[in-house]
């Protein structure tokens, strides 16, 4: 697909590109080039506040496992039969 640079260095992506990536007016995007080449790269943004929470989330929860009172899974099937045996108690 050729795409054509416009005034202001404005592109515009391809539709059948902006259907199959689920794109939206508004997206944004990391731009960098490697060898010569450009690459877009849709990115989420979320406001500072949001990630300072998860953050937060996050050192609280390594904080309860370190304390004990969390466990860890190795598979996937241990976490469900630890599940369902909580539920049938």
């Amino acid at each position: 697909m050729t795409i054509e640079m416009r005034s202001k260095s404005q592109i515009t992506i391809p539709r059948e590109i902006v259907s199959q990536l689920n794109l939206s007016e508004g997206d944004k995007f990391e731009v960098c080039v490697k060898s010569g080449t450009i690459f877009l790269i849709p990115v989420a943004v979320y406001p500072k506040s949001y990630v300072e929470a998860l953050e937060a989330a996050a050192a609280e929860t390594a904080g309860a496992y370190k304390r004990g009172e969390l466990i860890a899974f190795d598979k996937p099937e241990d976490f469900l039969a630890a599940l369902h045996a909580e539920v049938d108690d």
